[in-house]
């Protein structure tokens, strides 16, 4: 594998999955040693960079020039320079666009997937994308009545053994009533 010198991806620190994988990206040669840093601490003069867009989506910046590339455009970029037989899937726009779907629906959801660990807050926060949020709240919806509806099978000693449909709707109703909750408390504060 190639190593993409002079660059330097940033990342958010206090996400934990983006520590683990641009972690990785070092670890196994894909980067410089010195090739990621924390949005947090980064302090280099870089004109070319949007500091709201580096917290919504990696950055990664390349030292010599100072061109930026943004989300799955940075993380193609250092795959495909480490794989260089992989690089016509990453020009291949169907692939681009599901990659692209993909990578927002995971990055706008990143502070819900895994909690932050930091106390300390950065002045710039991620964006709340309602459509990738909504998203995320369907496919937790989905994925929760499966398992429920699977466990129930385990419990007929104890339960009637239930359908999906009656978890899908259970859970509904559950995130319905704990949004009507949250609705109210707003409109008291």
């Amino acid at each position: 594998m190639k190593t993409l010198h002079n660059h330097i991806i940033l990342y958010d620190a206090e996400c934990p999955m983006c520590n683990l994988y641009t972690g990785a990206f070092v670890r196994n040669g894909l980067l410089d040693a010195d090739g990621r840093e924390a949005y947090q601490q980064y302090g280099a003069a870089c004109p070319n960079l949007d500091w709201q867009r580096a917290v919504n989506e990696i950055a990664l910046v390349n030292q010599a020039t100072g061109e930026v590339t943004y989300g799955v455009a940075s993380l193609l970029k250092v795959c495909g320079n480490a794989l260089p037989f992989l690089a016509p899937l990453f020009r291949w726009k169907p692939f681009l666009w599901l990659a692209g779907k993909a990578y927002a629906f995971i990055s706008y959801n990143r502070r819900v997937i895994v909690p932050p660990v930091a106390e300390k807050r950065f002045g710039y926060q991620p964006s709340l994308n309602i459509k990738y949020r909504i998203a995320w709240l369907i496919f937790a919806w989905i994925i929760a009545s499966y398992i429920l509806s699977s466990y129930t099978g385990l419990l007929t000693h104890v339960l009637v053994k239930g359908s999906f449909g009656r978890e899908f709707a259970i859970c509904g109703g559950q995130i319905l009533f704990q949004g009507a909750v949250i609705f109210g408390i707003i409109l008291v504060i």
